[in-house]
């Protein structure tokens, strides 16, 4: 069944794959691919179609599956040779942390479709990381990944105030306030306390955020990669926590309802013991 953050998702795909063909080019620092690489065009040009590849699939219900299947391992592939990397190098440096946490979201996200659309017993996906063990892994991924994104916040205080709208009052006050609900949010999800809300707030707060700032900063600024960079990547990880926030909406109305309160049967019993 397609849903509205699925497509959304599928959506921002194809736009990160648009990117990639419109500048030859990995997106910026979300992607740093070292220049050293050689076939660096090249390379971006295959990720880019692999990209469009797998959106265009997540937007069909025949191939979602495969699509779900072979974004994760390339989502898998871009934290551990892009990200984890660069926080083993400078494990003190908190923009790193802030890189492995924005692309852990989207690794979540794709954990989450890869666990929900090829949980067949014929299927050959690893069991570990399918089904409801899979899903579980990817919420404790998702919460975690929010934590570092909370805290550069803090740590980068003038840098994102300056990201703040000026007509906004009490900019720094704005920027405080992320902060702490990015942290609320990672917290909220690890430890099972309002976890749908928690990630529901988490996916509206980035898309708020995609629309106040990046938006019309790419429209202030058509010529400006780096804002329709910005732009692509932040609605693609707001889509990435809508797909998360969506799971757990949807496990909690797929729960039994003996799990969610007593029958009048298990009542009458219980008071028969008594």
């Amino acid at each position: 069944m397609q849903t509205p953050s699925r497509l959304t998702f599928a959506v921002a795909l194809v736009g990160l794959a648009a990117l990639t063909a419109v500048y030859g080019d990995f997106a910026l620092q979300w992607q740093p691919v070292p220049a050293w690489v050689s076939d660096r065009r090249l390379l971006a040009y295959l990720s880019g179609a692999l990209l469009f590849a797998c959106g265009f699939a997540l937007l069909t219900a025949r191939a979602s599956a495969i699509g779900a299947r072979v974004f994760f391992f390339y989502a898998l592939l871009w934290v551990l040779l892009l990200k984890v990397p660069k926080v083993a190098a400078a494990p003190l440096v908190e923009v790193n942390w802030l890189g492995l946490g924005e692309i852990c979201v989207v690794l979540a996200c794709s954990w989450t479709l890869f666990a929900s659309l090829n949980d067949e017993p014929s299927d050959s996906a690893p069991r570990f990381a399918t089904g409801e063990n899979g899903l579980r892994i990817a919420r404790y991924l998702f919460a975690v990944a929010l934590l570092p994104i909370g805290l550069s916040h803090f740590v980068y205080l003038p840098q994102t105030v300056a990201f703040v709208p000026s007509w906004l009052p009490y900019r720094t006050g704005w920027a405080y306030l992320g902060g702490a609900g990015h942290i609320a949010a990672g917290l909220g999800v690890l430890l099972g306390v309002m976890t749908e809300l928690a990630a529901t707030l988490e996916a509206a707060m980035i898309g708020v955020f995609t629309l106040l700032v990046w938006l019309p900063a790419a429209i202030a600024n058509p010529a400006s990669r780096l804002q329709w960079t910005g732009l692509v990547i932040s609605g693609f990880i707001a889509a990435a926590a809508w797909v998360v926030a969506a799971s757990l909406s949807r496990a909690r109305s797929l729960r039994p309802a003996d799990e969610t309160r007593p029958t009048h049967s298990g009542a009458l019993k219980d008071l028969a013991e008594a």
